[in-house]
């Protein structure tokens, strides 16, 4: 009627379904969780980055409008000064600067980039080697628009520094030849 010490032990837990399987398809899913945790954070550094190119571009083309304002106001005071035959080339040469498409622009761009990298070598006096019949010059890759506006601006911002540089250094020259005058 009771049972015995053997009766009363419950016979072992056998599971339905093995662990191997389920085991497996955890860390299968634990792993594809990582990796689209990973691919997350790369998103989002790479939304941070568009961001920040977006924002930086933003401020750049602010930056063209208001030259653009401040250079039109002073060919406006300007040109009241100017002959009649100056005049119209002035007006000539602005309204030809408002036609400038994008693909121009780059062109252009292109160009200058290529003049003040050869301009580099030259000043470091390398040596230009012609290049063989079979070899092509390589070709700088397309330049979009907002690329291109600020190349434009870079190149600007340099040679307003060089221009500063070489004022100083002229400044520094005047001085020191004031400074003997005086002695």
């Amino acid at each position: 009627m009771f049972p015995t010490a053997e009766e009363a032990v419950p016979p072992p837990f056998i599971p339905l379904v093995p662990t191997s399987p389920i085991s497996l398809s955890l860390n299968s899913l634990k792993l594809e969780c990582d990796k689209l945790a990973s691919e997350k954070s790369e998103m989002q550094r790479h939304y941070v980055m568009y961001y920040e190119m977006s924002y930086g571009l933003n401020i750049e083309m602010h930056k063209q409008a208001e030259i653009v304002k401040r250079l039109n106001g002073i060919c406006a005071q300007v040109l009241p000064y100017l002959s009649q035959e100056h005049q119209q080339q002035v007006l000539g040469a602005i309204e030809r600067a408002k036609q400038v498409t994008a693909p121009e622009l780059n062109s252009i761009i292109r160009q200058q980039l290529q003049a003040h990298q050869l301009s580099q070598l030259q000043a470091l006096a390398l040596p230009l080697t012609p290049l063989s019949v079979g070899l092509q010059a390589p070709s700088l890759p397309a330049v979009s628009a907002s690329t291109g506006l600020l190349s434009l601006s870079a190149l600007g911002s340099q040679a307003h520094l060089c221009k500063e540089d070489k004022n100083g250094h002229d400044g520094d020259a005047h001085q020191e030849d004031d400074g003997e005058k005086s002695d």
